[in-house]
């Protein structure tokens, strides 16, 4: 058997097919190219059960992955997080069968980890020397740590308003970090510039096709986790949303393959928060596109995206799943937030728990029923997020006693 089962790279749009042993970005048309595989070929050979003896992480799904060499991989051990069940806070919103997919549990603590290995190991494969990419934090933290690995030089553009966690994440590895006073379309901007003066590999969200292949990684574990049985309706907090758009993308050829119900999918759902939500607006006005959003703002840093140039993959997503796309206020999110880490113990980021909160308001709603089988994926650990400056905690002094203890819940 092949490594890899890779053919070619096509284009989202016009469907002009592509080398994948040649570096490229976007179409000519200027539209995101997506990898394509042999798949019918692959069902004939690959059966579910030829997995169990693999080992846990995303490399096990090898052969619907783009390296085509194994000496070529670059691995921190990342994929197969849990599929968490969340009983308490399903029993208190009203849905029987809640789960957590927590990206959280994954190398440099998201689900970033995913896109930047196998695109930071496809990088490698082609002969990148150097790479470039705008980021909200946590997918620049992700592939400067895995460039680093690779032996791949890095440079970072993010907004000056990413957590500085984050930012000492991408400052402790060998990577040049500059900050932009302004959003990820500018620092995109800054990034399409510098790849041209520098002759460095611009890894911008979806202007190169790997990412999408790393990530969606994820829908074959929940499927896997699930024993190849298909969920009712997978919640996504949607920025960029390549993960939205990976995770259909596995559910497809994994109906290719044979190993799920063909005639099922899960509904998706794109979440996003009211200070930034085209992707929302554009879903309730039936546009194949969004518009950009002007002043963008919200808790949930990463999904702060003014506009998304896959952002017409997610919107097909929705539509032909029959899905939704919902917007959340920052203070219900920060107020959710809480209400699961204390239920649950489950230290989510605050994308994750925007993504709690659209599944509480659809249940309200009735859109999710109660015995759906829901899943939520948490992008993140919320540690990530978290300042001392927010933290107002007693101070007792050596020998004195603790004298009341609040009423525990």
């Amino acid at each position: 058997m092949a490594f890899s089962y890779v053919t070619h790279l096509s284009c989202s749009k016009c469907s002009r097919a592509y080398s994948p042993d040649a570096v490229h970005h976007l179409c000519s048309c200027g539209a995101p190219l997506l990898v394509n595989y042999d798949v019918r070929k692959l069902a004939k050979i690959l059966k579910p059960n030829d997995l169990l003896k693999r080992n846990h992480d995303l490399w096990r799904y090898h052969e619907l992955l783009p390296i085509r060499s194994p000496k070529n991989v670059v691995s921190l051990g990342e994929g197969m997080t849990p599929l968490v069940p969340m009983k308490k806070l399903g029993a208190e919103i009203g849905i029987s069968h809640l789960y957590m997919k927590d990206e959280g549990m994954a190398p440099t603590g998201t689900f970033k980890a995913r896109g930047a290995a196998v695109g930071v190991s496809k990088a490698k494969e082609l002969g990148i020397k150097g790479l470039v990419m705008p980021t909200n934090g946590n997918a620049g933290a992700a592939w400067s740590l895995y460039s680093s690995r690779a032996g791949i030089q890095s440079v970072i553009i993010m907004p000056e308003g990413a957590p500085s966690m984050i930012r000492s994440e991408v400052t402790s590895t060998d990577t040049h970090l500059f900050l932009v006073n302004g959003v990820i379309s500018d620092a995109g901007k800054i990034a399409a510039k510098a790849a041209t003066d520098f002759r460095l590999y611009d890894v911008s969200t979806l202007k190169e096709p790997y990412r999408i292949e790393g990530k969606k990684t994820m829908g074959f574990e929940i499927a896997e986790q699930l024993l190849w049985e298909t969920p009712d309706v997978i919640l996504y907090p949607a920025g960029g949303g390549v993960g939205l758009i990976a995770i259909y993308k596995a559910f497809k050829e994994l109906k290719e393959l044979g190993w799920i119900n063909s005639t099922k999918m899960p509904r998706f759902v794109a979440v996003q928060a009211e200070g930034c939500a085209p992707i929302v607006k554009a879903w309730k006005n039936k546009k194949g596109e969004s518009e950009f959003w002007p002043d963008s703002r919200t808790v949930a840093f990463g999904i702060n995206v003014p506009k998304a140039l896959g952002d017409f993959l997610v919107l097909q997503a929705i539509y032909e799943t029959n899905g939704c796309a919902l917007d959340v206020k920052d203070k219900e999110i920060l107020k959710e937030q809480k209400n699961i880490i204390r239920k649950e113990g489950a230290f989510v980021c605050p994308e994750g728990a925007a993504a709690f909160l659209a599944a509480r308001k659809l249940r309200d709603s009735g859109w999710i029923e109660e015995d759906e089988r829901v899943i939520i994926i948490n992008t993140g650990m919320g540690l990530k997020y978290m300042n001392k400056e927010f933290m107002d905690l007693p101070v007792l002094q050596p020998g004195e006693s603790i004298d009341s203890l609040p009423v525990m819940q």
